[in-house]
């Protein structure tokens, strides 16, 4: 191992504000702060069963020793400082309110209102939020689709050529980076398409938190030239539910508009819980990362091969990730299995899969379920995974999901008019009518199956009878939608006809 290695090794085994927050925890002393439990004193005894009692001691708030995360000096600075250098990044801020307070932020440091962003339709709807609260004006591109898997994959470089050409005064590209199933687009030509305008890349890297620590793995966002990225480091690596950070490397993105936007967004009274977890899942990746990875990947691998052995069920793999569209990868770890050939919708073998044979999908779709393979999982889960499936596939059952087999389900992929940018129409008048006559009428509300949480409806948009029919079709066979006001799909929320005309 070479002299720098060995130096970033030695700095990587450092857990500065872990190493702060086990100190705190186990100083003894008199706690006349919040929270009102005390250090678990005064944790309810149902709650203490369930989580024991450390975890309490460990919930406290920015104590001197413990330093402020929205002008950090102190340990979080530390921390942050051997995460950028983790992650390839020249600066990186800790989150604890997921990458969805990230990808609002990366929109509302880049962009003033009336700025344009180029962005691809199947955003996540955190991106639909930083739009309404920055005021950008969205260029919607159509990503990369295949309709015989009614899959959404990545946007390709020439639709962010052809848009950039169509609108010059851009002031941002974002991406993402890989897809919920996986599939990741040419970030580099995409960054070098972008930077010849001299704009940012951002880029929604939720789901490759991952990627930096292994060979095999598609190139990490930073690496391939984004100026920006958001990962849920809880989502593929080991920290603890809503813990992301935001990463930047280069001089297009300014630091300081970032840090405004995040303390704007972000709680005065963050988790240090959430904090210690990003630190030593830094600690992990950077000191154990490839072995991890290796094991993982191997895993998916064996998971992929067992399971296209199964007859009637198919994976998503890596010569599928957008075919017509040339450079595009697939992270080996998430593993989409296309459920069709079973008679079923994702919907329901989701739930056969969970209430009867003890194995959990990340996401059920229309056609498909997802499942995220990560360092936690084990061979006992992969065996557990294929021999669901085997008794899903039994002949046995097939009588009983005929009645699925020829169904046709509507795509929402589909392009959408916006008479009113987000901002202007979440500001408007609304008037709540039956969805039968919402036809042609601009939408006021941000719908979207969940997860993944990629809009159908947003602010905005002319609402179409396909959206709607995607949307009841979701609802019909057991799936969940959210953010919109009635829960039962019977009515909408719609910008009244007079306030259609206007900007505000």
């Amino acid at each position: 191992m070479s002299p720098a290695a060995n130096t970033f090794l030695a700095l990587q085994a450092k857990t500065p504000l872990l190493d702060a927050l086990w100190a705190c925890a186990h100083k003894a002393h008199a706690p006349f702060y919040a929270p009102g439990h005390k250090r678990g004193q005064g944790t309810p005894d149902r709650l203490a069963a369930l989580l024991g009692t450390a975890v309490f001691r460990a919930d406290l708030p920015e104590l001197p020793e413990l330093d402020n995360l929205f002008a950090p000096d102190g340990v979080i600075q530390a921390a942050q400082e051997l995460a950028a250098a983790a992650f390839g990044a020249d600066r990186t801020w800790f989150l604890t309110n997921g990458s969805t307070v990230g990808v609002i932020a990366a929109i509302v440091a880049t962009c003033d209102p009336g700025d344009k962003i180029i962005l691809p339709r199947n955003v996540h709807q955190s991106a639909i939020s930083g739009l309404i609260l920055s005021g950008a004006v969205p260029i919607f591109i159509q990503p990369d689709y295949d309709p015989i898997l009614d899959l959404a994959h990545s946007l390709t470089p020439a639709a962010v050529a052809e848009a950039l050409t169509q609108h010059p005064d851009a002031k941002a590209v974002m991406m993402v980076y890989p897809t919920y199933y996986g599939v990741c687009g040419d970030v580099a030509a995409i960054a070098y398409i972008a930077h010849q305008h001299n704009i940012p890349l951002l880029v929604d890297e939720a789901h490759g938190a991952h990627f930096a620590f292994h060979p095999e793995l598609p190139i990490a966002a930073l690496a391939a030239g984004a100026d920006l990225a958001v990962q849920s480091t809880h989502k593929t690596l080991s920290a603890m539910t809503q813990a992301a950070m935001l990463h930047t490397r280069g001089d297009r993105v300014q630091g300081d508009r970032v840090s405004k936007a995040l303390q704007l967004l972000q709680s005065t009274s963050p988790s240090y819980l959430l904090l210690a977890s990003l630190d030593a899942a830094r600690h992990q990746m950077a000191t154990q990362g490839k072995q991890l990875l290796s094991q993982t990947l191997q895993l998916a691998d064996e998971a992929r091969s067992r399971l296209e052995q199964i007859p009637r069920l198919s994976t998503l793999k890596p010569e599928q990730a957008g075919q017509t569209a040339g450079f595009m990868t697939l992270d080996r770890t998430r593993l989409t299995v296309t459920v069709t050939g079973l008679g079923l919708d994702g919907f329901t073998a989701d739930q056969i899969l969970n209430e009867q044979l003890g194995v959990t999908a990340e996401l059920p779709s229309l056609q498909h379920l997802t499942f995220i393979v990560s360092i936690g999982n084990t061979r006992a889960d992969l065996e557990a995974l294929v021999q669901a499936f085997q008794t899903l596939a039994t002949p046995q059952r097939e009588s009983t999901m005929q009645r699925h087999r020829e169904k046709q389900y509507p795509s929402c992929l589909t392009p959408h008019s916006s008479p009113l940018t987000p901002r202007a129409a979440f500001l408007a008048a609304t008037e709540t009518i039956p969805i039968a006559q919402s036809i042609n009428r601009i939408s006021a509300e941000l719908i979207c199956p969940y997860p993944p949480g990629i809009p159908v409806l947003m602010p905005g948009e002319v609402i179409s009878e396909n959206a709607i029919a995607s949307l009841q079709t979701v609802l019909a066979i057991g799936g969940l939608i959210s953010g919109c006001a009635d829960p039962s799909l019977e009515t909408l929320r719609v910008v009244k006809a007079s306030a259609s005309s206007r900007e505000i």
